[in-house]
């Protein structure tokens, strides 16, 4: 029993004794924020490499998004969460700061550049199938990968090596760009930059909206009339009916040809069914990819706004709680992805009941997917 006493004061050494409480909800909502993030990414990452049906382009750029906000929960949250508990200072060396910063400005603009890719890649499922079926491959995945991660690296690195740039902002609990007047620094550039990049993924989007929209007038059905010999129809709008009615008595005309108006199907016919099964599921991917998109801005944009007003009003004072909700909405961001995909996705919905028994009681081989 005299144990007791220790025990209480070692889990009160946890947390310091003055902590605030507004500091308490930080903690826990990052706390959970971050196990969110990294058990919906990484989960998403175990049945899209484990189901063979998934190894496609469109869910090999979505791993790379999801690869991205696994980083920012493993190595960024746990630093934030540390200068919450130190009393918003950073108790590390100003060259890790520049790191973290650096790591934080560089995933922010690969999931930019990853959904401004996925847009084009989405683009042309639906205006190129063709060639997007046969150009898509594994390789043209990596390269897009390989450019996203090249392009925001050099939009993260210069501020690097310029002082006073990247550095510990107290009121938002983190390492970052600092966002100046715009002569100050390059604030206004990087900003642009960014709502370029978005602006052009929306763009792109509603493009294929009104691609599809125009698409999707029906033109009306040509029915080629059939041929009546003393009603025996025959010819390519009779459908049979020529040895229907034969077997049945009437006409008194020659014996037409065997279902000289039965329509058989082919293989091309086949070939197109099969397409048109593919159209519609790349018009799906699209309309969650699209989900995505706006999220990403909905949730950027709070802290976008604060940034700008930095920019242009010299001497502009943000609400703290204003600044602290934008930037914990721009954490959240990272456990989004994964959620929108289970409940838009059907595919990945039925994939995951067939990995998962306790949410379904289907066999752990592999479903049959009709979509």
């Amino acid at each position: 029993m005299a144990g007791y006493p220790d025990l209480g004061k070692s889990n009160a050494s946890l947390l310091p004794s003055d902590i605030s409480p507004a500091s308490v909800a930080k903690l826990a909502s990052l706390g959970f924020i971050a196990s969110v993030s990294l058990v919906g990414n990484l989960l998403f990452a175990f049945i899209t490499l484990r189901a063979r049906s998934l190894h496609r382009a469109p869910y090999y750029l979505m791993l790379d998004l999801i690869l991205g906000d696994v980083i920012r929960s493993l190595l960024c949250f746990p630093l934030v969460l540390k200068s919450i508990t130190s009393g918003s200072q950073w108790t590390y060396s100003m060259r890790s700061c520049r790191i973290m910063a650096f790591g934080a400005v560089l995933l922010c603009f690969h999931a930019a550049f990853m959904l401004l890719s996925i847009s084009l890649t989405r683009y042309m499922a639906i205006a190129h199938h063709r060639f997007y079926c046969k150009k898509m491959t594994g390789w043209a995945c990596a390269l897009l990968i390989s450019m996203a991660w090249i392009l925001s690296t050099a939009m993260a690195l210069p501020p690097v090596f310029e002082v006073g740039t990247y550095k510990f902002i107290r009121e938002e609990d983190q390492c970052t760009f600092e966002h100046r007047y715009v002569k100050a620094n390059d604030s206004l550039g990087f900003l642009l930059m960014l709502a370029f990049i978005v602006g052009a993924t929306h763009l792109i989007y509603m493009k294929l909206l009104f691609f599809i929209y125009d698409h999707r007038k029906m033109k009306p059905a040509q029915l080629t009339p059939a041929i009546s010999q003393n009603w025996s129809f025959h010819g390519p709008g009779a459908a049979g009916q020529a040895a229907a009615n034969w077997i049945a008595g009437f006409g008194r005309g020659p014996t037409p040809p065997t279902l000289v108006g039965m329509r058989q199907t082919t293989q091309n016919q086949i070939k197109g069914l099969l397409v048109l099964e593919e159209f519609k599921q790349e018009k799906r991917l699209c309309k969650m990819f699209y989900v995505i998109t706006v999220l990403f801005l909905l949730f950027w944009a709070p802290y976008l706004v604060a940034c700008y007003l930095r920019v242009f009003l010299k001497a502009a004072s943000l609400p703290q709680h204003y600044l602290t909700v934008a930037v914990w909405l721009t954490f959240a961001q990272t456990g989004v992805n994964p959620i929108v995909c289970i409940l838009v996705n059907k595919e990945v919905r039925l994939i995951l009941r067939a990995y998962l028994p306790c949410i379904g009681t289907q066999t752990q081989r592999e479903p049959h997917i009709d979509i």
